[in-house]
């Protein structure tokens, strides 16, 4: 397989509600298509979902774009490729930059899946054709519209809810939930915004039946999370400390946590995300899929992915409309009685709409052989 070209859509879509965490406020999600190309013609589609600001992880857009054209590309176009697992192994040399080279690793493996004439889930165990999903939900000060925001989505039929919290806010509105939704399978989400210092005040959390509370401390506190998880009932999930299969395994080693949110981009891509999802498995592990605010082709990814099994607990992948007025899609992803389809087709399964592309963003060539 021998890259011929590769171009790019630079896009940005406007989000349907404002969406709060502890790190900001978002209006709009910037993110790139890329769309490399073989010699005979076949095409595979990768998403780089990488934030405008350093605040999530290092990786921004702007870097992500710099070593993809002066690093990553460079790489790939010199390679006769017989396997996307390949793809890992050539970036190596590059440190870090995760989601710059999931952006093409990806693609690859949409790629290869249609020179198959093969879906991109059959590359993977025990898969299903629909996948039970739940709804995150930002930073929402006022009470009535967060208990109104989540009753909507609970009659979609989303089917696990995930709230934003930071310090300030983050009992009382887990109070509100649970008291009109005592059923709910209910997390949190920190994005590192506490510290060791208020343990005192996360063991408060214990009382709500949280499925979990992911990320309360930094990206890099491994043993600060162990010390909590220790001094706490509920599961802890890592979501930002976990960016290769050895942060998985000194997490494991030392009881940092009891769940992990994979998401593909942050670990580079799908060879390193099936490692990760077979280590869970030998360890048990509850291991379950996160979401980047996505278009349609990051999100058609994500499906693929977690069909397999092994994925129980609902991921935050969602239905096209869920964030934005229009996908990039011919045929946007919808729930249906809390479930939304894999898609069926060849690679990821979808196509990409030309008009609705034009319409959000900029297109370029970023290599021709």
């Amino acid at each position: 397989m021998e890259i011929q070209r590769i171009d790019r859509y630079r896009v940005r879509l406007p989000l349907r509600i404002p969406f709060e965490t502890s790190y900001g406020r978002l209006t709009e999600k910037a993110f790139d298509i890329l769309l490399v190309t073989d010699e005979l013609g076949n095409q595979g589609i990768g998403e780089l979902v990488a934030f405008e600001q350093p605040d999530y992880i290092e990786e921004t857009i702007d870097t992500a774009r710099t070593i993809i054209e002066k690093h990553l590309i460079p790489l790939l176009v010199d390679t006769d490729i017989q396997h996307p697992k390949e793809v890992a192994g050539l970036f190596d040399g590059v440190k870090g930059n995760q989601m710059a080279k999931s952006s093409l690793e990806t693609a690859v493996w949409d790629l290869y899946a249609k020179r198959s004439n093969k879906s991109l889930k059959t590359y993977f165990n025990d898969t299903r054709a629909q996948i039970p999903v739940g709804v995150s939900i930002g930073i929402q000060t006022d009470l009535t519209k967060l208990i109104d925001q989540i009753t909507k989505y609970i009659d979609l039929g989303y089917k696990r809810v995930k709230l934003k919290i930071r310090p300030g806010y983050d009992l009382k509105p887990i109070e509100a939930i649970r008291k009109k939704f005592p059923d709910i399978a209910l997390m949190v989400d920190a994005n590192s915004a506490y510290t060791i210092k208020d343990i005192h005040h996360l063991q408060q959390l214990d009382a709500y039946n949280l499925a979990m509370i992911e990320q309360p401390f930094a990206a890099n506190d491994f043993l600060d999370h162990a010390y909590l998880q220790n001094e706490i009932q509920t599961a802890i999930c890592l979501d930002e400390n976990i960016r290769t299969l050895r942060d998985c395994e000194l997490a494991f080693s030392l009881g940092s946590c009891r769940s992990i949110n994979l998401k593909i981009p942050r670990v580079g891509g799908l060879t390193e995300a099936m490692k990760i999802v077979d280590f869970c498995k030998e360890k048990e592990i509850l291991v379950w899929l996160g979401g980047m605010f996505e278009s349609g082709i990051g999100r058609a990814l994500n499906l693929q992915f977690a069909s397999q099994k092994i994925f129980t607990f609902p991921g935050d992948i969602s239905a096209s409309d869920r964030y934005y007025y229009e996908d990039i899609l011919t045929e946007p992803i919808e729930i249906r009685d809390g479930d939304i389809r894999v898609p069926d087709g060849l690679g990821i399964g979808v196509d990409l709409s030309q008009n609705t592309l034009l319409k959000y963003g900029v297109y370029d060539t970023l290599f021709i052989k």
